[in-house]
């Protein structure tokens, strides 16, 4: 994986994971991959990993099952959504009505090319 600059490692690894969750990779209640495992997969630090997945134990989209490993929590899908709806709504759409309007936009032109584009 190729990772940028200007975001940590362990977040955009979380992404990936909770994009992996959404596209149904990784099944509500199935069980991930090891942090051994992953690192070795990313070809990043065991305790990168580590840090991803209390990231992702704390915002409730895995679960640790002591001495089975981790798994995918069964409301997972809808958290992530969720919490993505709400970071479009407070923050995409906000700059993206910024920017329409810098350039003039209307609400009509808006709507004729996100109708087209459904």
């Amino acid at each position: 994986m190729e990772f940028q600059n200007g975001k940590s490692i362990f977040l955009q690894i979380a992404d990936t994971i909770t994009d992996k969750v959404v596209s149904g990779e990784f099944p509500a209640g199935e069980k991930i991959p090891s942090v051994r495992e992953l690192a070795s997969q990313m070809g990043v630090n065991p305790n990168t990993i580590m840090r991803t997945y209390s990231e992702l134990q704390a915002m409730s989209i895995i679960e640790n099952q002591r001495g089975i490993g981790y798994f995918v929590n069964p409301e997972a899908q809808k958290i992530i959504l969720d919490g993505k709806k709400e970071e479009f709504f407070s923050k995409v759409l906000p700059e993206f009505l910024r920017q329409a309007s810098l350039l003039g936009i209307t609400s009509s032109e808006l709507k004729k090319h996100i109708d087209s584009n459904k």
